[in-house]
C-alpha cells in the first residue's frame, strides 16, 4: 500500500475566494474523487483549525493499491482538472509518499 500526504498553506485571498472557502473547496473537490479513480483506496481532507504559525492550512491523507496506483491518479483527467484551483489557491506545498 502506498500513502500519500500533502500539506498546502494557502493564500489569504485566491479563486475569488478567502482562504476558508478555499479550504473547503479543495476538501470537497479531492474527496469527491473517491470511488472515480481505480486504485484509489482512501481519501480524506482536513482543514486545520489551530491556525498556529507552524501549521499548514489543509491537510490530504491518501491511500493506494501501489505506486502504479498513486501515478494512475496523479495523470488522471479527474485529478487534473482540480490541479488549477489547487496551484491558485496555494503558497506552499509540502508532500511525502511512502510505502506501508
Amino acid at each position: 500500500m502506498i500513502k500519500h500526504i500533502v500539506f498546502w498553506k494557502l493564500h489569504e485571498q485566491a479563486n475569488g475566494l478567502n482562504k476558508a472557502e478555499n479550504a473547503a473547496a479543495i476538501k470537497e473537490k479531492l474527496e469527491g474523487l473517491m470511488g472515480q479513480i481505480e486504485g484509489l483506496l482512501k481519501i480524506e481532507v482536513g482543514i486545520d483549525f489551530l491556525a498556529s504559525a507552524e501549521s499548514a492550512d489543509l491537510c490530504l491523507y491518501s491511500e493506494f493499491e501501489s505506486k502504479g496506483a498513486l501515478d494512475f491518479y496523479q495523470s488522471h483527467p479527474l485529478h487534473k482538472a482540480i490541479m488549477p484551483f489547487i496551484g491558485e489557491a496555494r503558497s506552499e506545498r509540502r508532500v511525502v509518499d511512502y510505502e506501508a
